[in-house]
């Protein structure tokens, strides 16, 4: 998907035992040296900001079901954050594949009618 970034990230979507959400394990090289307190922090303070409608930062310990029907497209989970070394980092957010999807397609309608 992103030509760009092969070699320098894995990861993959886990389907749980509900019927729409699910979860993205992700593990990348970072450029330079992080901890785990500093991949959370660029994170909260994306989902916090620009990214607000579409991301969100959930620090209490959670299950599969507690996420159906979100309306963001990933919950990230800083719980789960782990850095090995330095510069190997991998991470978990939770999605509800079919609420959020739909709510996205929505914004995508509302955009191309403003377009006209």
């Amino acid at each position: 998907v992103l030509p760009e970034l092969a070699g320098r990230l894995d990861g993959t979507a886990i389907r749980v035992p509900t019927p729409n959400v699910s979860a993205v394990d992700l593990t990348f090289e970072a450029a330079r040296d992080v901890t785990k307190d500093e991949v959370n922090a660029i994170v909260r303070a994306a989902a916090e900001g620009p990214m607000r409608a579409v991301l969100g930062y959930d620090p209490e310990p959670k299950v599969s079901v507690d996420f159906n029907h979100t309306e963001q497209s990933s919950i990230f989970a800083p719980d789960q954050t782990k850095v090995v070394g330095k510069r190997l980092v991998r991470v978990l957010a939770w999605y509800d594949n079919e609420w959020a999807f739909s709510v996205r397609m929505a914004d995508v309608a509302a955009v191309m009618g403003r377009l006209g």
